[in-house]
């Protein structure tokens, strides 16, 4: 398993053998991380659809990691607190969107900022990337402040209807 450390949290990237155990049920993926899973689990925008979807996507190796990465906490016992990821590689013109849910009990501790914070890290690692992007609802307050407490500026209308999106460019942390 691939694993990038933050502050708080280990963040674990999704295999396909990771996300089958995860729709199996909460005790599998339990095993499989060696972490308790919250009753809560999955957050919300990480469902069955969004499970499908990242199986699909892991098809392709070259898709892995950037995909979902897992959330644990470091502290003794360590604790399966979200999800963090990518919706797949780069594309053409070296933008890729990110991706964060938190369980309910563990909102508003930082969790996902220090996830997205990690990862954006990671993925401004690859020369191929010069952009890091992410939508959400106007009304997610939480949401954009996880996105504003990262550097990332709102960059006008989403994908779909309602949807707004922000980016942060690789060049504007230099």
């Amino acid at each position: 398993m691939r694993q990038v450390q933050s502050a708080r949290m280990s963040l674990i990237s999704t295999t396909k053998e990771l996300i089958e155990l995860d729709i199996q049920g909460s005790e599998f993926l339990a095993a499989a991380l060696g972490v308790p899973v919250p009753e809560s689990w999955p957050p919300s925008l990480y469902g069955p659809n969004a499970m499908r979807f990242a199986l699909l996507q892991l098809d392709d190796p070259a898709e892995q990691s950037w995909s979902f990465w897992y959330m644990i906490t470091m502290d003794e016992p360590g604790q399966l607190v979200g999800i963090c990821g990518f919706k797949g590689r780069p594309d053409e013109s070296g933008s890729v969107e990110i991706g964060y849910s938190v369980v309910d009990g563990h909102q508003r501790r930082g969790y996902a900022t220090e996830a997205v914070s990690r990862l954006v890290a990671w993925a401004f690692s690859h020369h191929n990337v010069s952009e890091v992007c992410a939508e959400t609802f106007p009304y997610l307050r939480q949401s954009i402040r996880v996105l504003e407490n990262n550097g990332f500026e709102f960059a006008g209308p989403g994908s779909e209807m309602g949807l707004v999106r922000y980016a942060l460019k690789k060049a504007s942390l230099s």
